[in-house]
């Protein structure tokens, strides 16, 4: 992984964790087969590949909400009369 280009992306994602936790889903695709959405003369491996994407705004991110966790008070019991 090159040095440059993660300076750089991280000025795009300023969140390390959060950026690697997107390149890391990247590099997967690309490695499964998906193409590259950006060209480059050199041969660059799958983590700069996407580390590029993220440099020239070709992929981001979206946090997702997390829901408070509903809390039961448990079923009351229903008087027979």
């Amino acid at each position: 992984m090159r040095s440059d280009y993660l300076r750089e992306a991280l000025k795009k994602i300023d969140d390390p964790n959060i950026l690697i936790n997107v390149v890391s889903r990247r590099v997967k695709q690309l490695r499964r087969g998906n193409r590259a959405l950006v060209e480059s003369l050199e041969k660059l491996s799958a983590e700069d590949i996407a580390l590029r994407e993220v440099i020239e705004g070709k992929i981001s991110y979206d946090l997702a909400e997390i829901e408070a966790p509903v809390v039961s008070r448990g079923l009351s019991r229903a008087t027979v009369g």
